[in-house]
């Protein structure tokens, strides 16, 4: 069907080039466009309205003397906020040049004073907003996290205090690792107290501890230390020295009680300190193919263990590997002595004058131990010794976590506070602080005994078994 014929009006112009054309010209003189072809214009009927007209107000430009007319702000305009309520009155924080106020806004009074918030109590465009109509709903923040009551046996993690922790120690959440519960556990009975801490580089704390007191059959007081160290390269360390530091505290409990010698105690405390990490190497709790391989034993759990009796006018140490115990007096006059001699290479070669104690102990292999708790080890030898203070003093009981850093016993007389006897948690903080201050390269672990003289006892006596 042909086009229908299209003849341009006076004034009009060429569909493609805007070229003038004149009545009853057929094509363009500029472009040779085909005005015959062009379609007659269409009036706009639309068949639905896409959107009602807003009456907006209509801005009057400027007032007679030329200033800017104001701005429409929110408040003036009747409306009702998400909630269905009327919109609050809003007060805006004036953003111009110093000394010029601004209008009141319409719905606000010229005499109120709005409350500015905390972040705008400094000039520079911030926003002053009102505190919201009470009888206006309000808009929950999705932002805001509401506070979570943890299910009954369920952790909540410490860090967005919303997610759940797993069994891993996990949020679930947010995936923050949640602190163990032997990260830093302290714990303070009577005079005696022990601190313990995971440092500032391992993983985990493998170190264990157990203080406690008894009473001996003629109703003296005695009183128990024992600080453990697991063995970093051996499977389960933080499991072998909880068991061996229980197991020693409660035979020591269990014999002290019916008379047995302190140094006996401290003897049959070790050997049942070592035979409960032995029990861990075939524990049916690490499944069948551990408990069948025959070289399990190569890396088995295994702990160092040192521990200190005080009971009877008697001081007595027992240990099994490089965990110490020093002696400070309370009277800073006399001389404090390192009370035990490593298990270690590097004692072995001072031991066997092959090396000075500065040498030894700054080769690579000073702390390879040749002694300790644990199935693969190669012949249990408990040491026991027994003092007789003839001054009151402290016994430091430790890890080699707090030793690295205070060697000597003169270093560790100057490192703990003069006041140890009184205060022996404290005392133990400080010590646990001074090695992490130091660089808490491993885990610290720390028990401070005091030990009272009477001010008649003269004389003293010293015993090695």
């Amino acid at each position: 069907m042909a086009s229908q014929m299209h003849r341009p009006a006076a004034g009009s112009t060429c569909p493609s080039c805007t070229e003038p054309l004149e009545t009853g010209d057929l094509f363009c003189g500029a472009c040779g466009y085909n005005l015959a072809a062009a379609p007659a214009p269409q009036p706009d009927r639309p068949t639905m309205a896409i959107a009602t007209p807003v009456a907006w107000p209509t801005a009057s430009g400027t007032d007679s003397s030329g200033i800017p007319a104001p701005v429409q702000r929110p408040g003036d305009l009747p409306g009702t906020d998400s909630g269905g309520g009327p919109l609050p009155a809003s007060a805006v924080r004036y953003d111009g040049p110093p000394g010029d106020s601004p209008q009141a806004s319409p719905g606000v009074s010229p005499d109120a004073s709005p409350q500015a918030s905390p972040s705008a109590s400094n000039s520079g465009g911030d926003f002053e907003l009102a505190a919201p109509d009470p009888g206006s709903a309000v808009a929950a923040d999705p932002r805001a996290v509401d506070p979570v009551t943890p299910l009954s046996g369920v952790k909540v993690c410490v860090a967005c205090r919303a997610g759940h922790v797993d069994t891993d120690g996990y949020c679930e959440n947010c995936g923050h690792a949640q602190p163990r519960e032997r990260d830093h556990m302290e714990q303070e009975l009577g005079s005696v107290a022990a601190v313990s801490d995971r440092g500032l580089r391992h993983h985990r704390n493998e170190d264990s501890f157990a203080v406690s007191s008894t009473a001996l059959p003629d109703g003296s007081p005695a009183v128990v230390a024992i600080v453990c160290d697991g063995v970093s390269s051996a499977t389960r360390p933080d499991d072998a020295s909880a068991a061996a530091a229980s197991a020693a505290n409660e035979l020591l409990l269990e014999t002290l009680p019916r008379g047995t010698h302190p140094q006996q105690a401290m003897h049959e405390a070790i050997v049942a300190a070592s035979e409960a990490v032995n029990s861990l190497a075939a524990d049916p709790g690490q499944g069948e193919a551990i408990e069948h391989d025959p070289h399990r034993h190569q890396n088995a759990p295994a702990c160092t263990i040192v521990g200190a009796v005080a009971a009877g006018g008697l001081l007595v140490i027992g240990w099994v590997g490089d965990s110490r115990a020093y002696w400070v007096p309370d009277d800073r006059s006399g001389r404090p002595v390192r009370l035990t001699e490593d298990d270690s290479w590097a004692a072995q070669m001072v031991s066997a004058g092959l090396m000075s104690e500065a040498e030894a102990y700054a080769d690579e292999r000073a702390h390879a131990i040749t002694g300790w708790l644990g199935a693969d080890a190669y012949e249990l030898e408990p040491h026991t010794a027994s003092f007789k203070p003839d001054r009151s003093g402290v016994v430091v009981v430790c890890t080699d976590g707090l030793w690295n850093y205070a060697e000597g016993a003169e270093d560790m007389a100057r490192t703990i506070p003069d006041d140890a006897a009184d205060r022996p948690l404290h005392s133990a903080q400080v010590l646990v602080g001074h090695a992490l201050d130091g660089g808490g390269h491993d885990n610290v672990t720390v028990a401070v005994l005091p030990f009272t003289v009477p001010l008649q006892g003269a004389g003293s006596a010293y015993n090695k078994a």
